[in-house]
């Protein structure tokens, strides 16, 4: 079985945040360690014998980097002793700034983490507060300085708009203050009220308003517009990489490819199905210790569905879905498969197509959603 990715959830925070629909807890030391327990029992049900090769692998959470030294050594070294690391292109681990002191930003390197994802959000200490970070301004500085004197550059941060109170000058300001520090990598998602956050229950409590839809949209062409003026091309829709540095992990997501999915409430996707592991932690560790196969769900996935997935994710790249790469992959002609739905999106100027690819258009990306619609194919 030739799964390509990888990727390992840890789902401990120190602090959780208002937004955040994740799988997560509290950081404690006892729970933590049955956890990394149980998770070696789930990795060593998909690789039992030989180290697998992949080409990404992708720590996330919760804040992997939130557990002590000695547990973040342990999972450093469960993963190198079922992954071939030195065949891995690109090993992420996502951190929180003011997470990474000196001895861990050493122990990363040591064991092959070559890739850094700095949950920032914005540069503004009061907003910081009140969407529920701990972190300061100046840890993103402290940490972003602490990878690069271990040799840590490839470091991505994630920014955070359209939050309750912030105005488009914020967001500006945020932006200009993350573009100083000349990274190859930056991704910006629009704050989403979902359920079970403590945004959500304020928001319907009459607490809490979403930002107006001008200013989010306004604060998403400014987001395009520096950083495509600093040199970060944007190939996807909230993402931005220099030229050879985008992220390859989530481009297996994006080119609809397999993935193993390892740790409490993570997805997966291998052949013919996507699986959605046990999300309560005591329950996914009783499960995966039990034999290591903490499930929830399993949905099938055939031909029809792969397609239309295809066309719903790769839509999300800047370059688009290619129509030579869908011929070999299905077997069929795009516009064979599609073709209705390609001639209505061109006429509303939703879709482009030029040099083999079929990508949204400006307008496109505001709608995306009824893009995606026109893409669901009759059983």
């Amino acid at each position: 079985m030739n799964i390509p990715s990888a990727y390992i959830h840890i789902p401990f925070c120190q602090q959780i945040c208002h937004y955040c629909d994740f799988t997560k807890f509290f950081y404690n030391e006892r729970l933590a360690d049955e956890y990394l327990e149980a998770l070696e029992q789930e990795i060593h049900t998909y690789i039992p014998g030989e180290k697998a090769r992949v080409r990404t692998i992708f720590v996330g959470g919760g804040t992997p980097t939130a557990v002590n030294h000695q547990q973040l050594e342990k999972l450093l070294d469960m993963i190198d002793q079922h992954f071939d690391i030195a065949a891995c292109e690109e090993y992420t681990f996502e951190a929180n700034p003011g997470d990474l002191d000196m001895e861990k930003v050493r122990l990363l390197k040591s064991y092959g983490v070559d890739r850094i994802s700095l949950g920032v959000q914005v540069f503004d200490d009061d907003m910081l507060e009140k969407i529920g970070r701990v972190h300061k301004v100046k840890d993103v500085y402290t940490n972003i300085d602490r990878l690069l004197q271990a040799g840590l550059s490839n470091i991505s941060i994630d920014l955070m708009y359209a939050l309750p109170g912030q105005t488009v000058e914020d967001f500006e300001r945020t932006i200009d203050e993350a573009m100083q520090f000349n990274l190859p990598h930056y991704s910006s998602y629009s704050l989403q009220i979902e359920p079970k956050t403590i945004f959500y229950q304020r928001y319907k409590k009459g607490k809490l308003t979403k930002a107006p839809e001008d200013d989010e949209a306004a604060m998403y062409e400014l987001l395009q517009s520096k950083l495509s003026q600093a040199g970060a091309k944007q190939y996807e829709i909230s993402n931005f990489a220099k030229p050879g540095f985008e992220s390859k992990h989530n481009l297996t997501y994006w080119n609809n490819e397999y993935y193993f999915g390892i740790g409490a409430g993570a997805h997966g996707y291998l052949p013919g199905k996507r699986t959605i592991n046990i999300r309560p932690l005591p329950a996914y560790v009783k499960k995966a210790m039990a034999d290591g196969k903490p499930v929830l769900h399993e949905e099938p996935i055939g031909r029809k569905e792969e397609m239309e997935e295809e066309m719903f994710l790769g839509l999300r790249k800047t370059e688009g879905v290619s129509k030579d790469r869908f011929g070999e992959k299905y077997g069929s002609p795009l516009v064979d498969i599609f073709g209705h739905a390609l001639i209505n999106l061109k006429d509303r100027s939703l879709i482009e197509e030029d040099s083999g690819y079929i990508r949204l258009t400006s307008k496109g990306r505001i709608l995306g959603n009824e893009v995606f619609q026109e893409f669901l194919l009759d059983d």
